[in-house]
């Protein structure tokens, strides 16, 4: 696994952060929350409970190709946590890089929901905002043969353990 990064990817609520911190703990491996990668002005927007734009999310999605890029290029092994919603933003952190996988967390909107308003601390909130992420969501296809889905029905140490099977039979 040198050398390759891991985007855990899903709407908000889906537990990308918590799922990929676990992940990378118990992988030994970087962990990067993609959140983190925002710029100021997508932060702002979001708290104001205003969707990103394809515009706002372009410098994020650099930044994203750009540490796996570096990931690579450092022979490291990290996850970092995405929403990656369409497949051409995930065609955009693929552009330059080799080895990139997504583990797609995949749940109803309903219970997405559910865990979003129980969530606190979080810049993203309102259901309008979960209803925009699914609106534009492109579920993985077939060709599409660097991303694996994993179901987010479990508790976290179900979806973790799933995430490292799918994982070591890619």
């Amino acid at each position: 696994m040198i050398g390759r990064t891991i985007i855990v990817m899903g709407v908000s609520g889906s537990g990308k952060s918590t799922i990929g911190l676990k992940l990378a703990q118990q992988l030994g491996v970087k962990f990067i929350d993609g959140d983190d990668l925002h710029p100021k002005a997508n932060i702002l927007k979001m708290a104001a409970g205003q969707p990103l734009n394809d515009a706002d999310r372009k410098p994020w999605l650099e930044r994203i190709r750009d540490a796996c890029f570096s990931i690579e290029k450092k022979s490291e092994t990290g996850i970092i946590v995405c929403s990656a919603l369409r497949k051409d933003y995930r065609d955009q952190i693929r552009d330059g890089n080799k080895a990139v996988t997504f583990i797609y967390l995949d749940g109803s909107y309903d219970l997405i929901l559910t865990r979003m308003k129980a969530r606190a601390g979080h810049f993203f909130s309102g259901e309008d905002m979960l209803l925009s992420q699914f609106s534009i969501l492109e579920l993985p296809l077939e060709d599409e043969l660097d991303v694996l889905s994993v179901p987010i029905d479990g508790t976290i140490d179900d979806i973790v353990t799933l995430s490292i099977t799918a994982l070591k039979n890619n």
